[in-house]
């Protein structure tokens, strides 16, 4: 793989036709889905009258996608991962089109947005996969900025829009909507990829149950590896003011109105950092800033000890939120580049589903400290915590640069083959 020369632009990067193509459809996707995860919420709480099971059913958006990420995500290194983001596309759009048809039992809803859920980690590990074969050298990473530039802002878009959006429709009809971006992605990817042999065929296909295990066998039995995955896993640990946000305006003295500027401080700070961070730090020094910027992002925490009011923590927050964005894009992308093309996606399929689990227990943990101290400090512990982690990372991953990029494939493709 060779670099672009010079620094990339994003119009250099959006003149990959590839690159528009996969855009374009993972944009249509987040919108529907944000869209949708609104209507389900209100589809449920008019049907049941009940908060526990329009929290249960939200919590199925996420939950089952564990599951996908260990078991299905080999998929995109067994067969053309074109095919099976097509084919993930397709299935999710029938299943959302079919929990739009008034009438079906809450169970039979529960288990068609538990499998849309599931079906989400193959086609984000495909996707990822194939994003270094579209873009090459430092393209990647400018790419891998542009889509977390976009998910953060539609997420930002997405759920205020969505909840107004509601206002005019009916939510089985942007059930709908979001079944049609589903198959308008299909589309997109179809016909706008390449198509590209299975990564793992012939001598290199394994046997489906044994390949379940080489992501996690390259990722920790490889001296450099292992900090970039755990550094991935580490930033679900810092964004705990996100899942105690209410407890934690309470306790600094903000109004409700807070709550929103809190949960948006993350993704502010996230798109104004990784613009300025793709944008004019040099490809060269990138790879050697994962543990400062980790640390960055746990620093600001640890001011929370003092008690800040609600102005404080929201700048607070921006910061911690846009330090951990670039840390954790600079993490998974070394990551994707170092690892084999043939388990390239069951690795970051790993990857990916550690990070969702570390934000899945983030909250709990974080509340149950919160109903002992206050929320201000339980953010500060966490921070301190995120430090300390991060030192010895980041002391293990500086010990792999030197030579990083030859040593790290020869690891890794023995630890493939071991």
């Amino acid at each position: 793989m060779t670099a672009a020369p010079g620094r990339v632009t994003f119009r250099e990067v959006f003149g990959v036709a590839e690159f528009r193509a996969m855009w374009f459809g993972e944009l249509l996707s987040i919108a529907g889905d944000q869209l949708a995860r609104v209507a389900l919420s209100v589809l449920v709480y008019a049907n049941t009258q009940s908060a526990t099971l329009t929290g249960l059913t939200y919590a199925l958006t996420f939950f089952p996608s564990l599951l996908g990420g260990i078991f299905l995500t080999g998929l995109a290194d067994r067969f053309s991962r074109r095919s099976v983001m097509v084919t993930v596309d397709l299935m999710r759009a029938v299943l959302i089109g079919l929990v739009a048809i008034p009438g079906l039992p809450l169970w039979v809803l529960c288990v068609l947005v538990g499998l849309v859920s599931l079906l989400n980690p193959p086609f984000k590990a495909s996707q990822l996969a194939l994003l270094p074969q579209v873009l090459e050298g430092d393209r990647f990473v400018v790419g891998m900025g542009i889509r977390s530039m976009t998910t953060q802002s539609a997420q930002l878009v997405g759920f205020a829009g969505g909840g107004a959006l509601l206002l005019a429709l009916d939510p089985r009809l942007a059930l709908v909507l979001d079944a049609a971006t589903f198959v308008l992605s299909a589309l997109f990817v179809r016909f706008g990829l390449k198509a590209r042999p299975a990564a793992a065929s012939g001598e290199k296909r394994k046997p489906f149950f044994a390949s379940l295990s080489s992501g996690g066998r390259i990722a920790f039995a490889t001296a450099a590896l292992r900090p970039l995955m755990l550094f991935t896993w580490l930033a679900g640990l810092l964004p705990v003011y996100e899942g105690i946000a209410a407890p934690y305006v309470a306790s600094s003295g903000g109004g409700p109105s807070v709550i929103g500027l809190l949960l948006a401080a993350d993704p502010v700070g996230s798109v104004i950092f990784t613009f300025a961070y793709t944008r004019w730090v040099p490809a060269d020094r990138r790879p050697k800033l994962i543990g400062p910027l980790t640390a960055l992002a746990a620093i600001p925490l640890l001011l929370c000890f003092l008690q800040p009011g609600p102005v404080a923590s929201v700048i607070l927050f921006v910061i911690s939120g846009g330090f951990g964005t670039i840390a954790l894009l600079q993490a998974t992308a070394s990551l994707t580049v170092a690892v084999p093309d043939e388990t390239r996606a069951q690795t970051m399929g790993l990857s990916n589903t550690g990070l969702t689990t570390v934000m899945g227990v983030t909250p709990l943990v974080g509340g149950v400290i919160a109903d002992h101290v206050s929320a201000q400090t339980t953010v500060g512990v966490f921070g301190l915590a995120g430090l300390a982690i991060t030192i010895p990372l980041a002391i293990a991953w500086q010990r792999t640069l030197p030579g990083k990029a030859e040593s790290t494939a020869k690891e890794a493709t023995r630890a493939e083959h071991a």
